[in-house]
């Protein structure tokens, strides 16, 4: 397992078919925490501070946690995405004195996501033909509320549409 995309859910499964041994999710987890596996997120956000999270993750998640706990709720990690079918613009290599060329398309199309995750692996998700805005994100929750059955906590970003006053 030397890649990053592997998580408790693909361990699981790999454990299940080696070795025929069915395992919870959270079983696995603590047998990867045993050998020395921590959870690496696959690159950081340039703009994070590691010092504000890691004091909202020791002063106030410990509350949501046990909050969602008593209440019978279950903790979402929410993020967006966009998709664009040009390409980025970057350097090309080519022999010195050519140029090199990509051709894009001559339309622009952009599709967005959103998804949550909870600590337990379950992702929820919906492609958004176009921008995300505010009333796509509502829209969202209130599909996520109506899924889940239970009371949802859930964790965003600061993104601007997540504090729009509707």
């Amino acid at each position: 397992m030397d890649f990053a995309l592997w998580n408790r859910g693909a361990a699981s499964q790999l454990i299940e078919q080696e070795c025929g041994i069915s395992m919870a999710i959270s079983t696995v987890g603590h047998y990867l925490k045993r050998w020395g596996f921590t959870p690496k997120p696959i690159r950081r956000a340039y703009e994070q501070r590691p010092e504000a999270v890691k004091q909202w993750l020791n002063e106030q998640y410990p509350d949501i946690a046990k909050r969602a706990r008593t209440e019978g709720g279950e903790i979402h990690w929410g993020d967006e995405t966009g998709l664009v079918n040009t390409d980025v613009r970057g350097r090309g290599f080519a022999p010195k004195g050519k140029t090199p060329v990509t051709y894009a398309p001559g339309t622009r199309q952009r599709l967005s996501m959103i998804a949550t995750v909870t600590n337990k692996g379950c992702a929820r998700w919906q492609i958004i033909d176009g921008n995300f805005n505010s009333d796509r994100l509502i829209e969202f929750l209130e599909l996520l509320i109506k899924d889940a059955g239970k009371k949802v906590f859930l964790i965003l970003d600061n993104l601007r549409v997540h504090h729009a006053n509707q």
